[in-house]
């Protein structure tokens, strides 16, 4: 998952189961009086409210709808997970070190990365610490009512997806830290510390224990991590480091696997609930999309600068052009294309509020993302601990 986009978020903010009504607002229990098939009403209930937060906001049947597509998720979905044999691993980009000529390589690879820039790699770094983030986002699918893996080992189509996209995704933290630990060029001491606070610190991606805002949620995310990859990818081979840039690139067909899978899933909610799903849809890009990293701390750059150590790395990520608030709205043009939103038959009320809404908000976004580039103070720089307190450019001069 992706760690970078705080500038979006200061500018905009086959299954079993029947086809719901279109009416009213669906996905909320506490916004939305349902009918059954029949027509009779249905008790509405309210949602807990903790710490300012809503919690298990699906209606019951909305719940049983996403119970039912089991069957959907082990045939359609799950078989887009890879079988371990065919999966890399992260010993397959590094030197053996059981080969007589291992500190030979080793030497090798450090020669290589130093081609990389600092900026580089702190975005790399940022990247790197979401990804070892990873049990808080096994976590966050854990939060969600339906579809959670009950016992830890159960063998549902939704626990088995939780453990298996978990265990390839566990590979690229892995991989990241190992290959940036060899090159010598990066303080790991002041990562670590950066991952053990932000596994701490948890995330709080506002998505209320409800499956349909949790899939839409990393239907958006993963893709924004493909991007990000992909792009560290093709900095590296600029930079010279074509290894590193393997070592992305696989990273980013990972994430694109997983991106479908994600989609499928909101591909079928759709097809069922198409009023549930569009407000689903809508309050998701109300509240903006968190990203997993927001939390990060070092324990010493907000001393230093007096500035946020995430909103320092996702300007440089920006400024290197790494992920940026266009590609946040390039991500919503691909998911209003692929959910067909723009010919969506909805009832009216909150779902056609919520249509019009996101089909309006990408150029929004642009709009506002071309102010804030105008506004910014040119030539700012900040010191990262990542790189040995050494100062790095945030903004354009």
């Amino acid at each position: 998952m992706h760690g970078i986009g705080r500038s979006v978020s200061g500018i905009a903010s086959q299954g079993s189961a029947l086809r719901l009504p279109s009416k009213g607002r669906p996905c909320v229990a506490s916004r939305s009086a349902l009918v059954t098939p029949s027509g009779m009403p249905l008790t509405k209930t309210s949602p807990i409210i903790m710490d300012g937060q809503v919690l298990h906001s699906i209606s019951e049947e909305r719940l049983e709808l996403c119970r039912g597509l089991h069957d959907y998720m082990r045939d359609e979905v799950n078989p887009i997970l890879k079988p371990v044999e065919k999966c890399w691993q992260p010993t397959d980009f590094l030197p053996a070190s059981e080969d007589p000529d291992f500190l030979d390589k080793v030497h090798d690879l450090r020669q290589r990365s130093t081609c990389l820039p600092d900026d580089y790699l702190v975005v790399f770094a940022g990247d790197m610490i979401t990804e070892e983030a990873l049990p808080t986002y096994m976590t966050m699918l854990n939060t969600l009512d339906g579809v959670r893996d009950e016992t830890g080992a159960a063998k549902t189509a939704w626990g088995i997806w939780t453990r298996a996209w978990t265990a390839e995704e566990n590979r690229h933290g892995d991989i990241m830290n190992k290959y940036m630990y060899l090159t010598g060029r990066m303080n790991m001491r002041a990562v670590e510390v950066t991952i053990q606070n932000l596994i701490g610190s948890g995330m709080d991606p506002k998505t209320e224990n409800n499956p349909y805002l949790g899939f839409i949620y990393t239907s958006f995310q993963e893709r924004a991590t493909k991007i990000s990859h992909g792009n560290t990818a093709r900095h590296a081979l600029e930079h010279g480091d074509d290894i590193l840039a393997k070592i992305c690139g696989s990273i980013a067909s990972d994430e694109a696997r997983h991106e479908q899978a994600y989609q499928k899933i909101v591909d079928k909610l759709f097809e069922l609930d198409p009023d549930g799903s569009m407000v689903a849809f809508g309050d998701m890009m109300k509240k903006q999309i968190v990203m997993p990293a927001h939390l990060m701390d070092d324990n010493v750059h907000k001393a230093n600068t007096g500035r946020n150590l995430f909103a320092d790395f996702s300007a440089v990520a920006e400024r290197t052009g790494t992920y940026t608030a266009f590609d946040y709205a390039d991500i919503m043009d691909h998911l209003i294309k692929r959910w067909h939103i723009a010919d969506l038959s909805v009832g009216a009320g909150d779902a056609a509020a919520s249509q019009e809404y996101v089909l309006k908000l990408p150029n929004r976004i642009r709009k506002l993302a071309e102010r804030a580039n105008a506004r910014k103070d040119k030539g700012k720089k900040s010191n990262f601990s990542w790189v040995f307190g050494r100062e790095v450019l945030l903004n354009t001069v």
